[in-house]
């Protein structure tokens, strides 16, 4: 049997919502985490209609990007979709799980999957993310320091780009003096003892850190041990937006017209073509205007994305192709990825991709 809590937790492994930005609401916003899975579905939005697919299809979970609640609620009258959709959930025992930014700013996420879809190499997140890593440094008995590096491995720690289990040892003497009421691991109390020790420090994302600190202190032997924690300014693959390269450079007709077929888009809403080849792009699924100035200082050709204003289309001053390809649009195939990395890990519930088309913006063609 699979929990709602399973999939969470799993979801939440793969995009820590300790990525999510600040004005989010990602996680689980109806259900409870003991609740029996019985079928899931996928959307990309979650509203009335999706609700009435999940009950349709006999899925007790809806797994979405973006989230139906922003903000608080006040009264549930039904007064609006948002209300309407929860008490919805709610009556008929269907949890609601949303991910979104945190998905968004991890490197196999919302990003990687559009650059996938249009057959670019991505090459690095346009806007990282700051302070996302610490370091530990731990002082352990030389008997115990593959037990207590075991243990933090166990947790996320030591976790460096495509590589894991990453630390660096030194071996040393440290001394002590246990006092009374101290119970020792070695040694006798009131008397000086040296222990031969090796120091381990490795790096851990910063969302681990109370996970950490339990681990390190249950396999530890010292009653109190000694360790530091420090904030590093190393940044990761992961935060806003990506830079991806194609495969070999084309011409910015050529470059729209695959935008418009890859993406299955009536209409692109561009700045003045510049009349040069395109071979280096700036891509962000959802609104992405604030992350001109990275794309134009890491020197794109072109911007993908969307919720462009008219005046913000003026930033691109002659230095960068800005394609807007509708919200929706950008972050259509986010479904797609959600449901391939459910389907990798679970086998026990059914798994629906919605196809119902919620975006909510039309257009005449």
């Amino acid at each position: 049997m699979e929990t709602v809590g399973n999939i969470v937790a799993f979801l939440e492994h793969h995009a820590p919502k300790a990525w999510q930005e600040s004005y989010d609401n990602s996680g689980l916003l109806t259900g409870f985490l003991n609740q029996e899975v019985k079928g899931v579905l996928i959307s990309l939005d979650c509203i009335e209609t999706v609700i009435d697919e999940a009950l349709a299809l006999g899925c007790n979970m809806v797994v979405a990007h973006h989230p139906i609640l922003f903000s608080g609620l006040k009264k549930l009258n039904g007064n609006n979709y948002i209300e309407r959709t929860i008490i919805k959930a709610i009556k008929n025992d269907v949890a609601l799980y949303a991910i979104h930014t945190n998905l968004d700013n991890v490197w196999h996420g919302v990003n990687f999957k559009l650059a996938e879809v249009l057959g670019l190499t991505p090459v690095q997140v346009l806007l990282p993310l700051q302070k996302t890593l610490k370091k530990l440094e731990v002082m352990v008995p030389e008997s115990h320091a593959a037990a207590v590096r075991d243990a933090l491995f166990d947790v996320g720690c030591g976790s460096i780009g495509l590589y894991s289990n990453c630390s660096f040892n030194l071996k040393g003497h440290g001394t002590f003096k246990a006092r009374a009421g101290a119970k020792p691991f070695v040694g006798q109390i009131e008397a000086d003892h040296i222990e031969p020790e090796t120091k381990i420090e490795l790096v851990f994302n910063a969302n681990l850190q109370q996970q950490t600190e339990t681990a390190l202190k249950n396999a530890h032997p010292y009653q109190t041990p000694a360790y530091q924690i420090i904030d590093i300014n190393n940044t990761q693959q992961l935060g806003s937006g990506l830079l991806a390269q194609l495969p070999k450079p084309i011409e910015e007709m050529t470059f729209l017209q695959l935008l418009k077929e890859r993406l299955n888009v009536p209409c692109i809403r561009h700045t003045e073509p510049l009349n040069r080849p395109i071979s280096t792009i700036a891509l962000c699924g959802g609104a992405g205007s604030f992350l001109l100035p990275r794309a134009i200082t890491l020197k794109a050709q072109a911007f993908v994305t969307a919720d462009f204003k008219y005046h913000q289309f003026f930033d691109a001053d002659g230095r960068i192709l800005i394609t807007d390809v509708g919200h929706y649009e950008s972050e259509q195939f986010t479904k797609q990825l959600l449901y391939d990395l459910l389907k990798g890990k679970f086998n026990t519930f059914a798994l629906h991709l919605s196809k119902v088309n919620t975006n909510p913006v039309k257009y005449f063609t």
